[in-house]
């Protein structure tokens, strides 16, 4: 075993920091809540469609 420590790892970003970074992951999540809700009526309205024209 040596007595090296262990290598250092810099904690903070090397870029400058993004003020409006948030507000972009917050777009991103409402964008994607938004897509998977219009997937889901999307199936819905898919799957009406199909049984209704089984059963006529």
């Amino acid at each position: 075993m040596s007595d090296r420590p262990p290598p250092y790892f810099p904690q903070s970003s090397l870029s400058p920091q993004d003020d409006n970074r948030y507000k972009k992951f917050k777009l991103f999540v409402a964008l994607g809540i938004l897509g998977f809700i219009v997937i889901l009526v999307g199936a819905g309205f898919g799957i009406y469609y199909l049984i209704k024209s089984l059963w006529v």
